[in-house]
């Protein structure tokens, strides 16, 4: 079996959530009037105090078996250091 480092999406990746540009959100009708409007009511992410203070990264792995070539991925462990060994 061998094992691989699997490449992650970043934190900027676009994901299914976000609904696009402030100027669509606009002419959707979100974002627009008085009071609380939700989470376009929040401080953009860089003023947080907080962002990006954690201080190790999740991994993935990805194993892959050398008879078949079938493979899966071992998720999200938060680690430092990874040391493979190999029998």
């Amino acid at each position: 079996m061998t094992v691989t480092i699997t490449k992650q999406g970043g934190r900027g990746k676009t994901h299914p959530m976000s609904r696009g540009s402030k100027a669509r959100i606009r002419k959707r009708g979100d974002n627009r009037g008085f009071g609380n409007q939700g989470k376009y009511s929040r401080k953009p992410i860089a003023s947080w105090k907080r962002t990006g203070a954690k201080k190790s990264k999740s991994l993935n792995l990805t194993l892959r078996c050398k008879k078949c070539g079938k493979a899966r991925i071992m998720h999200g462990r938060r680690l430092k250091k990874v040391e493979v060994l190999t029998a």
